[in-house]
Formats: structure tokens, C-alpha cells, sequence
């Protein structure tokens, strides 16, 4: 699988790589046995960049990632490079984002990981205040200083807090929503990323399942999954799910999303292919919940290039569908 580099340390990692936020809560319980098995197919499918977070489950997908590292075994001292998130274990104010909380919820993740330092670190959507305070950004630099910490980046809510970010010197990378329905970033985020030798990690890629075409108008989903829970954004920010695309809308537009795919590739993969095709991004990071998930997922990074009138028809869909309801926001 391509490899590309993801901070101004010059690491490289896979062009996919595997969200967990299913393996701690927001979605359907996925339980630990599947977990492990999940893991292991991505990283024999050549995934080697898996992103977590200190509350995906308060903890839970840290630890059940940390078991797997203490068994997984490749070439000596290598390892799949773990991506984690901190800043939503208090509260969502300035005042909370203190190198004091920073060390103990680093060594939480450090703890739950089974590492001594932590390959990249990410503020976990923050409020506006946090990406323009340089203490947040001091404090950040100690980390690495210390030792607990190799590189830190930021996961935003809009390309505002984007671009705030990229701005500063030692961010090595954002992680943001991009995909066939979320296509903002591609207008400043991404050059800017790349003008800067910043990493780019898409998240929500397939807007919640809506781009795998599965969905339909009665799909009813768990009561404790975030597609329930937070269409209205009453549980966090309504963008990170469905994309903030309205789901009546999402459905219709997702059947004509799918009718786009290529003979022989699944709707999800041309989703995933779409975004590994734009310019700038480093990484996609899709979820999965089986192991066959994982495999399909992997197999979007050995893709060839998506045709002209593909990406032509795509965009069109967009500006027909999708752009008047969320272009404007994040």
C-alpha cells in the first residue's frame, strides 16, 4: 500500500488507516475478540496508521489497541504508528487546556497504549479559544521536550480552526472531516497543509455509513449509537455525524452516489478512493466493525486513479444535493 508522510518529522504512514472510535462506544458494541481480529486484518492488509482517542469508551479502544501492540510482531522494533486524542476528558473551556492536564492525560494514553512516548498526540475539536492561545501550543512543545509525546497535531471541527493550526510552527498535523460530502477543505485546508509539509488525516469518510450505500429511509439504528443520539447535534457537533447532512437528504443522495462506483468497486471504496485521489491528504482513517470491513477498507489504497468523469459527476452531485445545506458551516 502507498505510504505517505504525516508530520514534519517525516514519518511515513499507509494512504488508509483504521478509526476506532467503534471499539469504545457511539456506535454498536464491537466486542473484544472482534476487535483484535479487525486489527490484525488491517495490518496484514498493509494498514499501518491506527487512530484512537482517551475517551472512545473512557479509555476502552486505547486499552484493547495497547493489548494488541504487546502481541503484534513485524520486522524488529517496528510497530503500526497510533495516533491518539486528548482535551475531552474536561471541560470544553480555555482554562481546562493546562500542561498539568495535558501530562496526566497523556500518561493516561501512555498507560492504556503501553508505550513510554506517544507517536502523535492531537487536540480532540477544542473551542475556537484553544487554537489561537499560544500556552496551549507552549505546553504542547514540553510534551515533546519531555519526552512523552514524539509529535502533535490537532482534529478540528472547521476549516477555520484549520488554518488557525496550520499557522503554527510545530503542528505536524490536522485531522478533519473530508469526503465526497464535505468538501470545504479542499478550498484552503489541503494547499495550505501541503504549502506548510503538514499532514492531512481525513476523518469521516464514508459520513457515517451514508457513502457505503447500505442505509435506507427506516434504517433504525442502536439507541446508543451517535446516528441516533446526536442527528441534531444535542450530544456534540451535528457535523461529525452524517457529515451534518440531513438524513432524509444524505439517503436520496447516497443512492445516487452509488450508482457512480466503477464495476467492481463497492460505494465505500470509491468513497475512500475519492479522498485518497485529492490533493494534499496524507491519510484516511475509516472505521470498521468486521473483519471483512477491514479488508475492503485496506483495499481502496491499492485502487487506480478514479477517472475524470467520475470526479466530474461526483461534483455534480454535490452541487445539486449537497453543497447549499452544509458548505457554508464548518
Amino acid at each position: 500500500m502507498e505510504r505517505r508522510v504525516l508530520t514534519r518529522a517525516e514519518r511515513k504512514v499507509s494512504v488508509i488507516g483504521l478509526g476506532t472510535w467503534q471499539f469504545g462506544d457511539g456506535w454498536s458494541h464491537v466486542g473484544e475478540r472482534d476487535v483484535h481480529a479487525i486489527l490484525d486484518a488491517a495490518m496484514a492488509s498493509g494498514v499501518d496508521l491506527i487512530d484512537t482517542a482517551d475517551v472512545y469508551g473512557d479509555g476502552r479502544s486505547e486499552q484493547l489497541i495497547g493489548q494488541f501492540l504487546r502481541n503484534y510482531r513485524t520486522s524488529p522494533g517496528e510497530r503500526p504508528t497510533v495516533a491518539t486524542k486528548l482535551g475531552r476528558r474536561g471541560p470544553q473551556e480555555l482554562g481546562a487546556f493546562t500542561l498539568d492536564n495535558f501530562r496526566a492525560w497523556t500518561d493516561r494514553s501512555r498507560a492504556n497504549l503501553g508505550v513510554d512516548t506517544l507517536d502523535l498526540v492531537q487536540l480532540h475539536t477544542p473551542p475556537d479559544a484553544v487554537f489561537t492561545s499560544d500556552a496551549v501550543y507552549d505546553a504542547l512543545d514540553v510534551l515533546v521536550d519531555e519526552g512523552r509525546v514524539a509529535a502533535y497535531g490537532v482534529s478540528v471541527e472547521t476549516c477555520a480552526q484549520a488554518l488557525a493550526a496550520i499557522a503554527r510552527p510545530n503542528v505536524a498535523s490536522v485531522q478533519i472531516i473530508l469526503n465526497v460530502f464535505r468538501r470545504k477543505p479542499l478550498e484552503r485546508v489541503l494547499p495550505a497543509a501541503r504549502d506548510a509539509g503538514i499532514g492531512i488525516i481525513a476523518r469521516v469518510p464514508l459520513a457515517s455509513g451514508l457513502l457505503s450505500g447500505k442505509f435506507r429511509h427506516d434504517t433504525v439504528f442502536a439507541a446508543d449509537d451517535h446516528r441516533t443520539y446526536n442527528r441534531h447535534g444535542e450530544m456534540f457537533d451535528v457535523g461529525e455525524t452524517f457529515s451534518g447532512v440531513d438524513y432524509e437528504t444524505g439517503v436520496a443522495a447516497a443512492a445516487e452516489f452509488t450508482a457512480l462506483a466503477p464495476p467492481g468497486l463497492t460505494a465505500a471504496q470509491l468513497a475512500l478512493r475519492w479522498i485518497t485521489q485529492q490533493d494534499g491528504v496524507t491519510t484516511v482513517i475509516p472505521g470498521a466493525s468486521s473483519v471483512g470491513q477491514a479488508r475492503a477498507n485496506a483495499a481502496a489504497g491499492h485502487l487506480a486513479p478514479l477517472p475524470d468523469a467520475t470526479l466530474d459527476r461526483l461534483r455534480e452531485l454535490y452541487d445539486h444535493r449537497i453543497r447549499g445545506a452544509v458548505h457554508q458551516h464548518w
